[in-house]
């Protein structure tokens, strides 16, 4: 993994913070890093997009903080997950693979026609 994804990937990790946050912050100290936290994920996905397709970094942004919040909301708040629920989980699990596998093949693709092979 190359470091804009993992850009996406720490994105995600504050981005499920963040919506921790608006749900559970109270006073001013909660709120202060809810909205830090809110500016540390767009800080590394604006990154991650100036180096990777804006509508892939954006798509798999959102897919990871949907799995994480769903997940930490699953484990740490016991918030109850259906059988349905997992399996489009693990659907959406599947188009963020898709979705990086086929940037890589993409940017193959790219560097062949660069190099005039065919």
């Amino acid at each position: 993994m190359n470091g804009e994804w993992l850009k996406i990937v720490f994105a995600s990790i504050f981005e499920v913070l963040w919506v921790i946050g608006l749900k559970y912050a109270e006073g001013f100290w909660e709120w202060s890093g809810t909205i830090f936290t809110i500016g540390i994920s767009f800080y590394f996905l604006i990154m991650a997009g100036e180096k990777l397709p804006p509508g892939t970094v954006y798509a798999v942004f959102t897919g990871l903080g949907t799995l994480g919040t769903v997940g930490v909301g699953y484990f740490f708040f016991h918030e109850s997950i259906s059988g349905v629920q997992v399996f489009f989980l693990l659907l959406l699990c599947i188009g963020i693979i898709g979705l990086k596998q086929s940037m890589n093949q993409t940017k193959e693709q790219e560097e062949s026609t660069w190099h005039g092979e065919s």
